[in-house]
């Protein structure tokens, strides 16, 4: 499975964004901690990936989708480094 980053604005105020988060928690692995910024393990490919959750989110809102490589550095909580290493790929 690929990983990928997951990260978006959402702009309109008092939107109910429930729908959004529970679409992303059927992808077969997640990772949230942040606010705006999941990690997703699935089959799908990045555009597959960006049209389901674009179902979810409105016209103004942002969304970027970007595959997860080891290349990775910054400053989280250990079990976010577990759950990267048990997922994501050398390639």
């Amino acid at each position: 499975m690929t990983v990928y980053c997951v990260s978006y604005d959402l702009n309109k105020a008092g939107q109910n964004y429930n729908s959004l988060y529970e679409e992303l928690k059927k992808s077969p692995g997640y990772w949230h901690r942040l606010d705006s910024t999941w990690l997703v393990s699935t089959n799908e490919t990045a555009d597959q990936l960006s049209n389901r959750i674009r179902l979810h989110i409105d016209g103004n809102d942002s969304l970027l989708v970007i595959k997860v490589v080891r290349a990775y550095a910054g400053w989280l909580p250990k079990d976010a480094w577990e759950w990267m290493d048990q997922h994501v790929m050398d390639r």
